[in-house]
Formats: C-alpha cells, sequence, structure tokens
C-alpha cells in the first residue's frame, strides 16, 4: 500500500495559479502511474490527468492547455501546476496511485490508492 499526501490547495481568485504537490511513501514511486482527480459538492469524481510510469501524460479536455502534470521520481512527488484557474474548478483534488492495467486510466477504479485530499477554491 502506497500512503499518498496532497499539499498546496488554497483559496485563489480566477485566472490565479496553484500548485499541488502529492508525496508518496513508495520505494517503488517510479513503477507507478500517478493521476490526479477532482470532486466538486455535489457531483461525482473526475479524472483530471495522469502521468504514467513511463512518462506519457495525460488530461481531461476540461483542463487541457492550462494544468500541467510532472514527478520527481528522485523526491517521490507529482504535481499538479493549475494556470488560468476557473470558478467551475473548485473541487478537492485527490492523487491517487496504481501499478494496474484493469481499466482505462481515466477510471477511479483504476487506482489502488489515494490520498486524503486537498480542497482548491477560485474565487469570481
Amino acid at each position: 500500500q502506497v500512503h499518498l499526501a496532497e499539499s498546496g490547495g488554497g483559496l485563489v481568485q480566477a485566472g490565479g495559479s496553484l500548485r499541488l504537490s502529492c508525496a508518496a511513501s513508495a520505494r517503488t514511486f517510479s513503477s507507478l502511474d500517478m493521476g490526479w482527480f477532482r470532486q466538486a459538492p455535489g457531483k461525482e469524481r473526475e479524472f483530471v490527468g495522469i502521468v504514467r510510469r513511463s512518462g506519457n501524460i495525460y488530461y481531461a479536455d476540461s483542463v487541457k492547455g492550462r494544468f500541467t502534470i510532472s514527478r520527481d521520481n528522485a523526491k517521490n512527488t507529482v504535481y499538479l501546476q493549475m494556470n488560468s484557474l476557473k470558478p467551475e474548478d473548485t473541487a478537492v483534488y485527490y492523487c491517487a496511485a496504481t501499478t494496474n492495467s484493469y481499466y482505462p486510466y481515466y477510471n477511479e477504479r483504476q487506482y489502488d490508492d489515494w490520498g486524503q485530499g486537498t480542497q482548491v477554491t477560485v474565487s469570481s
């Protein structure tokens, strides 16, 4: 089991930026696919993006061009840089980890371990 801890959330005005971090307690961090999801009030959790162990990165259409995912295997950390934030980006953001490939990467069932989440609030 991998322990994940997100940080970096907060309150920001529309158009602003935030960078989330997710630190993982895994000695084999480089072998993990690391995903980001978010859940807005009253809505289902949705896929934001993923950085795979191969280095390939994929984004949801809603954040493409505004959000950037990166990873630092030496620090066991994955990042989510969020620019041009909109009020509709307000949500709890979660990082997740997996070594599986049973489901598509955008499906939350693909992931075995989850962080506790960090709140991002974008004011208009």
